[in-house]
């Protein structure tokens, strides 16, 4: 996949874009709603000999057109959304730098633009997508600024249980903790990268060594308790349990949540490497405990209740 960067004014050598089956989406998360609407480019395109293409904006919206609102947390943050989108088989990835005068651009100028001067020939996107100043353009007026130039395809919306599967969904169900219900809305499980640093090493000391993993700000994170989780280090999954919070038994000060996987069967140096921690089940909440002897003997029910909600994935 070729990702290219695009900018307002366009910055780009029109004539290398061969004719395109064009998504349009921001598609924070590429939940299955976002992978409707790609995979119907991939279908489209086949059926009418096009290279597929997708065009997404950096950085979200909310950061440009709402001044107090500085710092997003993204459900995939770009380098994931990108490899997500990659592995989807996109031949062309297009990332708009979201900026004022880009979002000033009048619906009609947007796609004269950022469309029709792409050799888009065919343009997919949801029933909602809207495009334009204030969002004013939308798939209902897209014919009108199509100058007939392009066909287009509208996806319906995908609902589980009744409900639209959304990015604004997802971020809830990642805030209450709901991690074991995200695959039915994003296609597989809640991921967070980060580098192994640190950390004051007591784990070691009562029987549970731990990678404190520090999470890039920019991804959400689940509430504060113990997870199920699975960590990915190098190119092999393992599973472990993972406590997010505070350690009050310990720190009463902490001013920063720490991500600290016990990570099963395992016990190599992994200090200053990246890994992925993958969110499966929620367990408990954070806990003070009144001494280490009652600390370990939870941790041990933890590690048991992860280890049995793993053997009961494989039945």
């Amino acid at each position: 996949m070729e990702v290219i960067k695009l900018k307002f004014p366009l910055n780009i050598d029109k004539t290398k874009i061969p004719p395109l089956c064009l998504a349009l989406g921001y598609f924070d998360g590429v939940h299955l709603g976002h992978q409707k609407v790609i995979l119907e480019a991939k279908k489209q395109a086949h059926q009418k000999g096009l290279h597929t293409a997708v065009m997404t904006f950096d950085p979200h919206p909310s950061v440009v057109l709402r001044k107090n609102d500085k710092h997003v947390q993204y459900i995939t943050p770009l380098a994931e959304k990108i490899k997500i989108i990659e592995e989807l088989g996109i031949d062309y990835l297009f990332i708009v730098h979201f900026t004022t005068e880009f979002a000033n651009l009048l619906p009609q100028e947007f796609i004269d633009q950022f469309v029709i001067d792409l050799n888009v020939k065919h343009v997919v996107a949801g029933f909602d997508f809207s495009y334009g100043r204030m969002g004013k353009g939308t798939m209902e007026v897209l014919p009108f600024h199509s100058r007939e130039k392009f066909t287009f395809t509208i996806v319906e919306k995908l609902t589980t249980g009744n409900e639209k599967v959304s990015s604004t969904r997802i971020r809830q169900y990642i805030k209450d903790g709901r991690t074991a219900e995200l695959p039915e809305l994003l296609g597989r499980f809640y991921m967070t990268a980060g580098i192994v640093v640190h950390g004051d090493k007591r784990g070691r000391t009562i029987g549970f060594p731990t990678a404190n993993v520090e999470t890039k700000d920019e991804y959400i994170l689940p509430p504060l308790g113990v997870y199920a989780v699975k960590i990915k280090i190098g190119e092999a999954w393992y599973e472990g349990v993972c406590n997010v919070g505070y350690k009050p038994t310990f720190n009463k000060e902490a001013l920063r949540v720490s991500v600290e996987v016990h990570v099963f069967d395992f016990n190599k140096d992994i200090y200053g490497e990246l890994v992925v921690v993958e969110w499966h089940q929620y367990l408990r909440k954070e806990q003070k405990f009144s001494g280490i002897e009652e600390l370990v003997t939870q941790i041990e029910k933890d590690k048991q209740n992860a280890i049995d909600y793993f053997n009961k994935r494989l039945c």
